[in-house]
Formats: structure tokens, sequence, C-alpha cells
């Protein structure tokens, strides 16, 4: 009995680059469904931050609430509240640009400080930016106002960490590089201050601080774009497979009519 190896060695030959093709065509359509779903995502992100970004101010979350907020829920409202800044409590935030506002152009910084309400606890107020070629704790900033002011901004929640940032904050510069109210509460001996911050929109009386442009969801929203581009390659891979077992064909018909 005689075996045709001309035929089964090109029939071996297609098992391993059909497994590696169909395991890549299901990645990368796997990609393109994934960018598809975050494209939905994002797109009730955005509406959902409009809605909170435009509707009127309500009152600040009672303390005895605080510990139960969610984040999800609650992060982005609009409030209003009645409190007094702390003196010589400022943190200094590098910014690097923020999503919400056009105006905040770096190099520069945020000012955090601590806020006591009429009931004692104490709320952090992100006051504004300012812009500075060389930012450092000594910088110039607007001391804060004497006395109760009113307070209109948005809810925030500590900013994570990026995993290329060794430390939070620079001890020599006196300079945070993350908006976490919690970690500059405990750095700088604030005392407990609420689980959220305020970027703040307006001060009544105003503090010398630049008014905070317009806040509003500047996010962007590629995703359609990734996702087409994870399909077209999955498109040009299977084209490029078709072919190639097309010409491996041919050179198993004309090597079988030698």
């Amino acid at each position: 009995m005689t075996v045709d190896c001309t035929t089964q060695r090109p029939q071996r030959g297609l098992v391993l680059p059909t497994v590696i093709v169909l395991a890549a065509l299901v990645v990368l359509l796997g990609l393109g469904a994934w960018q598809l779903e975050r494209r939905v995502w994002k797109e009730q992100l955005i509406e959902t931050l409009t809605q909170r970004l435009s509707a009127q101010p309500v009152a600040l979350p009672p303390p005895e609430q605080w510990p139960r907020l969610d984040p999800e829920s609650y992060e982005y409202r609009r409030v209003r509240f009645r409190a007094e800044f702390l003196p010589d409590k400022d943190a200094l935030v590098w910014a690097s640009g923020s999503g919400m506002r056009d105006d905040v152009k770096p190099p520069g910084f945020f000012v955090f400080t601590p806020a006591r309400l009429p009931s004692g606890e104490v709320v952090v107020v992100n006051r504004g930016f300012l812009r500075d070629p060389r930012p450092s704790g000594a910088s110039a900033r607007p001391a804060t106002t004497s006395g109760a002011v009113e307070v209109v901004g948005i809810l925030r929640w500590p900013e994570q960490k990026p995993w290329f940032l060794t430390a939070p904050f620079s001890k020599k510069d006196q300079l945070w590089f993350v908006r976490d109210h919690v970690a500059m509460a405990a750095e700088q001996q604030w005392g407990e201050v609420a689980p959220f911050y305020v970027e703040r929109e307006t001060q009544n009386p105003p503090d010398g601080l630049p008014a905070a442009g317009p806040f509003k969801p500047n996010l962007p929203n590629n995703h359609l774009h990734y996702a087409l581009t994870w399909f077209g390659l999955a498109a040009v891979l299977a084209a490029i497979f078709v072919l190639w077992l097309r010409s491996r064909r041919r050179e198993t018909a004309i090597g079988a009519g030698r």
C-alpha cells in the first residue's frame, strides 16, 4: 500500500495557520464588538453628565449620608452650600489640563482648600485654577475670604494615581499631581474630610481667583472609529488567508499533476 505524501503534507501544513488565523479573527472581532459597547457607554455617560451639569444646584447632602453616597450616582451633581475656608491650609495641584473646563491651560495649578460647614464637618473645595510657568508650593495665590461664603460647584471623588506616577505628592516642591483630597488631608493634617470634594463654579463673595470656566463633558468619543479599525483588520486578515489558501491549493494541484 502506498501513501501520497504530496497530498498529506500540504493538508497537515494547513492546520496550524488555520488555528492561528481563527484565533486572531476572534480577538479582532471581539475588540471591535467591545469598542461598540464602549461607544454606547460613552454616549450614555455624556448624556448623564450633560443633564447633571445643566441642572440647578441643590443642597449639599447631609453629613450622615456621606458614607453611603454612591459616586456613580452623585458625581458631577451641582450643589450649593455655605462654609468658612480654613486659612493657610491650601494644597496646590499641578494641572495638566481638564476634560471638563476649556479654561484650564497648563502650566498651572488648582488651589484645594478645606472649608468648614456650619455643622462642623469639613469639605475640601477646588477653589480654582491659576496659570504659572513654574508652579510650586511657594507660588502666589489669593488668600481665602474670611467668614462664611456661599459656594456653588460640582461633586467629585478622589482621582486615582496613574500607574506611571511614582508618588502623588512632591515634598520638595510641595506640589500634588493627583486630585486626591483625602490624601491631601492626611498629608497636611486637615483632619477628617468629606469623601468627596467640590469643584467650585462660583463663590459669593469672590476671593480673587479667576472664575471657573463652564463645566461641560469634553469627553472624546472615538469608539466607532476604533471599532471599524478592528473590524477592518479582521476583514483584511480573512482576505489574505483566503488568498493564501488558494495559492496552496494551486501548488497542491500542480504537484499532484507531475
